[in-house]
């Protein structure tokens, strides 16, 4: 009878021994969101919570990933110049037109430039008839890792074409050889935005 209660009380410590195993392998909970909430959740942002900022590690974090971003034979023509102390911030704003208003809460705003003569080029002379619209071309992938990558990390975007483009070159020392492109803004929402209505499929797409 001893023994029959040895055995019984083996495997009961057993058993709990392996699902105390089973608990401690399995697999902790993600809180980021997957690819396709990232894609739905993006939005052009026009309007920031001022009491939230971010901070220069983050940035860094943000802009080490947009790296990743493919360029032509590699060449990486973007160059990204980030407005996040009061002053460069202030003068960045007065240099984007309207959306100044727009964007005054967001607490970080970063102008995206691309090096002419690199992507679309081949020993000095155009690949092909594109020439430096392959440099606006790798600027607009990277850009695009920017924004998908922000709102992955919670924060949200605007990318502006509106901008004074000279100014800009002088607040932050653009050298000659780089077309500036777009000021984007970084921070957070106020509020959520409408989704906005989509040409359909078929009149963007054709298969052949």
């Amino acid at each position: 009878m001893m023994k029959k209660s040895l055995l019984i009380s083996a495997v009961v410590m057993l058993l709990g021994l392996t699902a105390c195993c089973e608990k401690q392998a399995a697999p902790a909970v993600s809180d980021s969101p997957n690819f396709d909430e990232v894609l739905m959740t993006r939005r052009s942002i026009r309007s920031y919570d001022a009491t939230k900022t971010i901070s220069k590690e983050e940035v860094r974090e943000l802009l080490a990933a947009v790296q990743e971003a493919p360029s032509w034979a590699n060449q990486q023509p973007t160059k990204y110049y980030v407005a996040i102390s009061p002053e460069k911030l202030e003068a960045a704003q007065n240099a984007i037109y309207g959306n100044k208003e727009r964007v005054a809460g967001a607490p970080v705003l970063i102008v995206s430039t691309f090096e002419r003569g690199k992507s679309g080029f081949f020993r000095g002379e155009p690949t092909n008839e594109i020439g430096d619209g392959w440099g606006a071309y790798d600027n607009g992938l990277s850009n695009c890792y920017l924004i998908l990558k922000a709102r992955a990390m919670g924060f949200d975007t605007l990318i502006m074409g509106m901008r004074d483009s000279e100014a800009l070159r002088t607040i932050f020392g653009i050298p000659a050889e780089e077309t500036v492109m777009a000021v984007i803004s970084l921070g957070y929402r106020d509020q959520e935005p409408r989704q906005p209505e989509h040409r359909p499929l078929d009149e963007v797409v054709k298969f052949f």
